[in-house]
C-alpha cells in the first residue's frame, strides 16, 4: 500500500494554498468623490502636513519659510555658493543693462523704466521664488505685447503720461492675476500647456519681434503700428525710396554680425559663455565711441538722448483704480500676466529638470504676482523670467536666486552712482535665444558723478 499516496489523499483542507480575495472598495457618494478629487487636484502635496503637531512658534517659522523660501535654503548658504552667484549675477547684469533699454523701447516707454524693472522685481523674486536659475526682468515678448496693446488705447507720443499710467495699471492687474492663481493653488493649469504650444508661441513671438526691428534696423521714421507681416512689409517697402538711412543700416549690420559671431563662439566653447553675454555691452562701448567721433546722430541715426538719474520713484498715485481706463488696464493686465506667467514657468521647469530639483508652480505664481504688484507701485512694468538671461545665469554657474540680488545691486549702482547722459546708443533687442539685433545704433556718454 502506498503510504505517501494515502497521506496525500487524507491531507486536511487547511494545508491547501491560501487564496486571498480582494474585495471591492466601499462605494462613495457623489460628495465624497468630489471632495477626494478636489483634494488630489489642489492639495496633492499636502501643504499643511509639516504644520501638524507643531507648537505655535514653529508654525510661525514654517509659515514664513513657506512665503519666503530664502529663509529655508539660506541657512545652508555658503561662500562657495556665493562665489558662483556673484559671477553669475555680474554676468547677467552686463547683459541686462543694454537689454532693458531696448525692451523699454518695445513697450514704448522711456529707457529708465526698463532699468527700474530689473531692480525691484528681481529682489522680491529672490526672497519668494522657488527657482534657483530664473533671471528676472523685462522680456521681449511681454514688452512687445504690452506696447502693442497699450498703444491701441493711448498714443504713447501724444499722451506719454497717460500711457505710462495705463502701463502701471496693466502691470498691477497682471500681478493680481498671477498672485490670485497662486493663492487658489491653480498651478496645475500650467500643465495643460503642451510643449508644442509653448514652442509655437515663442517662435511666433520671435518672428513678430524680428519684423518690428526692421524699423530701427533700416532707420525708418514713419512705421506702421500693426504687427502682422503684411502691414510691416508694406511699411518697409513703401519707405524704401526715401525712408531708409544707410548709416543706420551699416552700423546695424556691423554690430549684428559681431553679436552673431560672439554667439557662435559661445556655442563652440562652453567655457566662453561670457563672450555672447558681454557682447551687447561691448557694442554699447564701441558704438558710443564710434558715433560720438563721427557725429552720426547728425546724419539721421536716432538717439536715446537722456536717461533720468536715480532709483525707482513711487507710482502708486499713477495707477488707475477708477475711471475709463480701469477696465482697459484690467484686460491688458490679464493678458500680459498670463503670457509672462507661462514664459516664467516654462523656463523654471526647464532648468529645474536639468538640475533635478522641484519647482513649486503655486509659489512661482505668488512670487511673480507679488513682484509685479510691488513693481507697478515703483515705476516698473511687467517683469518675468527671461530665456536669454536665465540661460546665461545657468551657464555662469549660479547656485541660488542670490544671483538676482547681485544683478539688482549692479542696476541700482548704474541708476544711482552714474549720471547717464545718453546721447547715442545701439538699441539692441533680443532675437532668438541668446543674441541681439541692433535696432537704432546710438551712443552712450557716461559721466561719473
Amino acid at each position: 500500500m502506498d503510504i505517501q499516496g494515502l497521506s496525500a489523499s487524507n491531507r486536511h483542507p487547511q494545508d491547501a494554498p491560501y487564496v486571498h480575495k480582494v474585495g471591492l472598495p466601499p462605494k462613495q457618494n457623489l460628495f465624497s468623490e468630489f471632495k477626494a478629487t478636489v483634494k488630489e487636484t489642489f492639495f496633492a502635496d499636502d501643504p499643511l502636513r509639516s504644520f501638524k503637531d507643531q507648537p505655535g512658534s514653529k508654525k510661525f517659522i514654517l509659515g514664513l519659510q513657506t512665503v519666503f523660501p530664502i529663509l529655508e535654503w539660506g541657512r545652508n548658504y555658503s561662500f562657495a555658493k556665493f562665489r558662483g552667484d556673484l559671477i553669475a549675477g555680474l554676468t547677467i547684469a552686463s547683459l541686462c543693462i543694454p537689454q532693458d533699454i531696448g525692451y523699454a523701447k518695445l513697450a514704448n516707454l522711456d529707457p529708465q523704466y526698463g532699468l527700474y524693472t530689473s531692480f525691484v522685481p528681481p529682489l522680491i523674486y529672490a526672497f519668494m521664488g522657488s527657482s534657483r536659475d530664473i533671471a528676472i526682468g523685462p522680456v521681449a515678448v511681454v514688452s512687445l505685447l504690452l506696447g502693442t496693446l497699450l498703444q491701441t488705447e493711448i498714443d504713447p507720443v501724444a499722451n506719454a503720461e497717460e500711457y505710462r499710467r495705463l502701463a502701471f495699471t496693466a502691470t498691477f492687474f497682471a500681478g493680481i492675476t498671477q498672485a490670485t492663481l497662486g493663492f487658489f493653488r491653480l498651478g496645475f493649469l500650467i500643465d495643460f500647456l503642451s510643449h508644442a504650444a509653448i514652442v509655437g508661441f515663442m517662435s511666433g513671438a520671435a518672428i513678430t519681434i524680428a519684423l518690428q526691428q526692421l524699423k530701427g534696423f533700416l532707420g525708418i521714421k514713419k512705421f506702421t503700428k500693426k504687427t502682422d507681416i503684411v502691414s510691416v512689409l508694406h511699411s518697409v517697402f513703401a519707405s524704401a525710396h526715401h525712408g531708409w538711412n544707410w548709416q543706420t543700416i551699416v552700423i546695424g549690420v556691423s554690430f549684428l554680425s559681431f553679436l552673431l559671431a560672439a554667439k557662435h563662439i559661445g556655442k563652440k566653447n562652453k567655457k566662453l559663455f561670457w563672450v555672447p553675454a558681454i557682447g551687447p555691452l561691448i557694442c554699447v562701448i564701441v558704438s558710443t565711441f564710434f558715433v560720438y567721433i563721427t557725429r552720426a546722430d547728425k546724419e539721421g541715426v536716432q538717439i536715446v538722448k537722456h536717461i533720468k538719474k536715480g532709483i525707482n520713484p513711487s507710482s502708486v498715485n499713477q495707477i488707475y483704480f477708477h475711471g475709463d481706463y480701469l477696465l482697459k488696464g484690467v484686460r491688458i493686465g490679464i493678458v500680459a500676466g498670463m503670457v509672462a506667467l507661462t514664459e516664467a514657468i516654462a523656463i523654471g521647469r526647464t532648468f529645474a529638470a536639468m538640475k533635478d530639483y522641484q519647482l513649486d508652480g503655486n509659489k512661482e505664481m505668488l512670487a511673480l504676482g507679488t513682484m509685479n504688484v510691488v513693481g507697478s507701485m515703483t515705476s516698473c512694468y511687467v517683469a518675468t523670467g527671461s530665456f536669454s538671461r536665465s540661460a546665461v545665469n545657468y551657464m555662469a554657474g549660479c547656485r541660488t536666486a542670490v544671483s538676482n540680488i547681485v544683478m539688482a545691486i549692479v542696476v541700482f549702482l548704474t541708476l544711482e552712482i552714474y549720471h547717464t547722459s545718453f546721447q547715442v546708443y545701439p538699441k539692441c533687442h533680443t532675437r532668438g535665444h541668446n543674441y541681439f539685433s541692433c535696432d537704432q545704433p546710438e551712443l552712450i556718454l557716461m559721466q561719473h558723478v
